[in-house]
């Protein structure tokens, strides 16, 4: 196959292949075209795609038989008119409409945020590898941000209390924030509707703050599911409790195909402390938080509300690393007998993450 690897659009950071990857495809007989600067954000130069055995070059270079496009995040537009793959990271229910555009034109579309939520698909599971980078990620911005210190400080001028953090939402972002948060000193409780997480929770030294009558689906694949109304007003008395206490609030709450709940209302952030510090991971669907805009940092009453989509973009080169061992582990799935060939197969994992082929739309877009 002949793969191609373009710059990301800005702001982000991160690369779709590494010079690992790209050397590993070559190995395997394909032939990769990666553009000048791909990866220059990540840390990678084109010096070591060229190492690697990639050729490369402007945009407009992009020779004219490749047949597959590997990215992180969906393309505004594709190079080529021939393409006849698309792998990446796509967010069809944002982008549905021109993912439809592409099916109808005859390209197969795999998007890996589709990828199921079972053992076998675990070393490919972007969704958990980045999640886990920007949570990390969420807690150490948020740590400069804050006008204070996260751990408990015995000084000559008195004791300096430690931070109190709150993480909304327990699944790989917020429990690598607990984690972080922990390590930093800083008190730490979580929430999450799902009871099955308070173990996980508290392993990681959090306190783990429930409300009982939360409904959990464990056919959800370990997302959320929606709650009835009488939970949500419980649920939203209880966290009114905790924010008034954060130092940090961390929010990771999202439900797949809808947009994130609103758990932070403007009157809220009102009465926040002051100097306080709201880093919202689910501003790629409206926000956990009323006012976030994706990719600001906003004062909205006491309160700083940093909304972040890609967290693990601010963390480029491992995050790319990481997105790399996935993708790979994800194409030998699709790999033949015949050499340097790809084919769909019937496998369950490639089945789920298909969104077209051969002029029809599939999974999430049929």
């Amino acid at each position: 196959m002949n793969i191609a690897i373009l710059k990301e659009a800005s702001p982000e950071c991160r690369v779709a292949a590494t010079p690992e990857l790209v050397q590993a495809w070559i190995t395997r007989g394909h032939r990769v075209w990666v553009e000048t600067g791909a990866g220059s954000a990540a840390a990678y130069p084109d010096e070591a795609y060229q190492n690697a055995g990639a050729q490369g070059g402007s945009r407009t270079d992009i020779p004219s038989d490749t047949e597959v496009l590997v990215t992180v995040n969906c393309p505004a537009e594709l190079p080529l008119p021939g393409l006849r793959w698309l792998i990446g990271t796509l967010s069809p229910a944002r982008h549905r409409s021109l993912l439809a555009a592409w099916a109808e034109s005859g390209l197969s579309i795999l998007s890996l945020d589709a990828l199921p939520r079972i053992t076998r698909a675990q070393n490919m599971d972007v969704l958990s590898s980045q999640a886990s980078l920007g949570g990390y990620h969420a807690v150490v911005e948020a740590a400069a941000l804050l006008p204070r210190c996260f751990p408990m400080m015995m000084t000559a001028a008195g004791t300096v209390v430690p931070a109190r953090v709150l993480v909304i939402g327990a699944g790989v972002a917020g429990l690598q924030a607990i984690a972080t948060a922990k390590r930093l000193g800083a008190v730490v409780a979580a929430f999450d509707t799902r009871p099955s997480v308070k173990e996980q929770v508290e392993s990681l030294g959090g306190q783990f703050i429930e409300v009982e009558g939360a409904v959990e689906d464990r056919q959800a694949g370990g997302y959320a599911v929606e709650q009835s109304e009488d939970y949500r007003q419980r649920q939203q008395e209880r966290l009114n409790e905790e924010l008034l206490k954060a130092d940090v609030v961390i929010t990771t709450a999202q439900i797949p195909g809808q947009r994130a709940p609103v758990l932070i209302s403007s009157a809220m952030l009102a009465r926040m402390k002051a100097g306080s510090v709201v880093m919202d991971l689910a501003a790629a669907g409206g926000g956990n938080c009323e006012g976030t805009v994706d990719g600001q940092n906003i004062r909205l009453g006491q309160a700083l509300v940093c909304g972040r989509s890609a967290p693990a973009s601010a963390k480029a080169q491992d995050a790319s690393r990481m997105y790399s061992k996935n993708l790979l582990a994800f194409t030998a799935l699709l790999e033949t007998e015949e050499p340097a060939k790809w084919d769909l197969g019937r496998d369950e994992i490639v089945t789920a993450c298909c969104l077209a082929h051969d002029g029809k739309k599939q999974g999430l877009l049929a």
